[in-house]
């Protein structure tokens, strides 16, 4: 099973039009994915989900992570990092059961020019604590305002192409 983690909890997000954008693409080429935005994380989950403890909200949600061995996870850039929320999800799931020795793809974006280099490379230092084997491509959507068109969709030559190439190693992944 194959799952795309939308990184941000905020309403009507860039991240999450990419996710769905990914979820079509990775259809169009014959994997189905499920896409998991983390706008649909319990509201209760920072005094509910961690240290053991488990509401009946998030345990449909842990067993969508148990059951899936790939997962891309679509990070936004904040402050210089990744969100917060996408680390409390994290810490929220089983360890190590829910990631160790999965396999998963990474593609940061932001407004700015660098497409969250930073924030990818922090959540990839979680990944290897997680033991969560990663794509060695990892892609990085810049000014991600101007690559989305009317629909939400990436239409720009180049994006639409180093996205492609990613799903296809992923795929083979």
């Amino acid at each position: 099973m194959v799952t795309i983690i939308s990184g941000t909890n905020r309403p009507l997000s860039n991240t999450l039009k990419v996710a769905k954008y990914y979820q079509d693409t990775l259809a169009s080429k014959g994997l189905n994915a499920n896409l998991f935005s983390l706008e649909d994380l319990p509201d209760s989950l920072i005094v509910s989900d961690l240290y053991g403890k488990r509401s009946p909200e998030f345990e449909g949600i842990q067993e969508l992570i148990r059951k899936t061995k790939k997962f891309i996870f679509l990070i936004p850039e904040y402050n210089g990092s990744f969100p917060g929320v996408l680390k409390t999800f994290i810490d929220a799931c089983n360890f190590p059961e829910s990631f160790y020795d999965k396999k998963a793809a990474l593609v940061g974006l932001s407004s700015g020019k660098y497409g969250n280099i930073r924030g990818v490379d922090h959540f990839g230092g979680v990944c290897s604590y997680l033991h969560l084997n990663v794509l060695p491509l990892r892609i990085h959507i810049s000014s991600i305002k101007v690559e989305l068109d009317e629909n939400g969709s990436l239409f720009k030559e180049d994006t639409v192409k180093f996205t492609s190439e990613q799903m296809d190693k992923f795929i083979a992944f």
